[in-house]
């Protein structure tokens, strides 16, 4: 029985959110060893929050065109915008994981009021919907990637789509947020 991604789309998509997730974890729950990684100077590693943070700024911008385009029926243009942010997410997710993976998590070092009413909360939110970003956007990129143009508006593409670059774009607002927190005001 042969089977393609076109046919198994929601599998394919948890195949590999489990998979991701798992690397995300791995890294950040230090089960990755830190032989097994490069070993960057300090001072790259003290530069990948700020890239981070344009990174982010850049993914804003590019998942706020993607939407724009797609309303305007600028198929091509949406699909470069959103390709791109993806791209920018795997550029981030990789910085960080591995500047977590040999360092471990920045601690906060603002006041414990701040920390614990604002700052944790941030960071919750921020990754949870990060978390649930990951599914979603394999499967509206699986979706997008095995199917005619004329085909995705019949598929949930459209629907999915919105829920997750709507997701996507407060989870990079909030990173932004947790970026001058930690590494700006405090």
């Amino acid at each position: 029985m042969e089977y393609r991604v076109k046919d198994r789309v929601p599998e394919v998509a948890g195949l590999l959110s489990i998979i991701s997730l798992a690397l995300v974890f791995g890294a950040a729950l230090g089960a990755i060893p830190k032989s097994l990684l490069p070993r960057a100077p300090a001072w790259v590693l003290s530069v990948i929050p700020f890239v981070n943070a344009i990174i982010s700024g850049l993914a804003i911008l590019t998942i706020g065109a993607g939407w724009y385009w797609i309303r305007g029926g600028r198929i091509a243009r949406h699909r470069a915008a959103m390709l791109t942010s993806v791209v920018l997410f795997a550029v981030f997710l990789t910085l960080y994981l591995y500047k977590v993976a040999l360092q471990g998590p920045t601690p906060f070092t603002g006041p414990a009021a701040i920390r614990q009413f604002a700052y944790l909360p941030l960071l919750a939110i921020h990754i949870t919907l990060a978390i649930i970003c990951v599914p979603l956007l394999y499967y509206v990129l699986l979706l997008a990637m095995t199917r005619p143009i004329q085909e995705i508006p019949q598929t949930r593409h459209p629907t999915i789509g919105r829920i997750a670059a709507s997701l996507w774009l407060v989870s990079f607002t909030l990173g932004i947020v947790v970026y001058l927190l930690l590494y700006v005001v405090y």
